[in-house]
């Protein structure tokens, strides 16, 4: 019996002390979605996917535009991560109602639903500004070619004003835009991975002009891909909180399987039974 206790106490005490070493585990990697220094992004906005302005998740791009222009920025997500953008848009002094939209696209420019959030609001005709944010879903390692599951890759931010009245075109606005996200751990993690993110190439330039090309004179075309990505990269590593319930289930089957038998196992020849008998 006291071989059974110390055994179950051993057991009780691994599972516990894993569940309470993994997060700090888990926390002592830089999450990518955390933010720079001193959190400065560009200060512009591309007018279409392939000039999208590049920023990180937890920088804030800054741009003055045009009402009626369409804006794009990227920034990179990775596995298990569940992105939110936000905009904020300080409008003119004089305007009328105006109703602005955030719309966010992966890799493949395929348009990602947001989980909740304003993707969309109207300002009314006396506002200061709009702010327009989307929680999208978690990024998976992988995903049937037929379904529209966000994946690691560039993910594309598109802003612009809608229902515009003639009087309101053109008419320069402030914008902010940033872009986070949160570890979602072992709860999103899938079989299978992607060979590759989704990071379209947004440019072209011949070997010999990449200064780290091995000259081996090669001077046709490649893709240049897009120069930002996650700190701990496009998959979220080997870690996973699965580690840890995997380790507290294993105790508890150990300790089921030890209190099992004792309980089966009966008490024993009774003690005035003779041995020989």
């Amino acid at each position: 019996m006291r071989i059974t206790r110390l055994l179950g106490a051993a057991l009780l005490t691994f599972g516990l002390s894993a569940a309470a070493v993994a997060p700090a585990a888990a926390d002592s990697t830089p999450s990518p979605g955390a933010s720079s220094e001193d959190g400065a992004g560009p200060t512009r906005a591309g007018t279409s996917f392939r000039t999208a302005t590049e920023f990180e998740q937890g920088q804030t791009a800054t741009a003055r535009a045009s009402v009626g222009d369409y804006l794009y920025w990227s920034f990179p997500a990775g596995t298990g991560q569940r992105p939110t953008v936000e905009a904020s848009v300080k409008l003119p002094e004089t305007h009328a109602a105006e109703t602005w939209r955030i719309d966010v696209y992966d890799g493949l420019r395929r348009r990602q639903a947001c989980q909740y959030g304003a993707q969309t609001r109207t300002a009314a005709a006396d506002a200061a500004s709009v702010e327009l944010k989307c929680v999208l879903r978690t990024v998976r390692a992988w995903s049937e070619p037929w379904a529209n599951d966000p994946l690691p890759g560039t993910y594309y931010v598109r802003l612009t004003a809608v229902n515009l009245t003639a009087a309101d075109l053109g008419q320069s606005v402030d914008i902010e835009v940033r872009a986070g996200s949160k570890e979602m751990g072992g709860a999103a993690a899938v079989d299978g991975s992607l060979s590759e993110p989704l990071v379209p190439g947004i440019a072209l330039r011949n070997a010999a002009d990449d200064q780290d090309g091995d000259g081996d004179g090669n001077d046709s075309p490649t893709a240049v891909l897009a120069d930002l990505e996650p700190e701990d990269g496009w998959t979220s590593g080997w870690w996973s909180s699965r580690w840890v319930w995997t380790a507290v289930g294993g105790a508890l089957a150990a300790l089921a399987g030890v209190a099992g038998y004792r309980l089966t196992r009966g008490t024993g020849r009774p003690s005035r039974v003779p041995p020989g008998a």
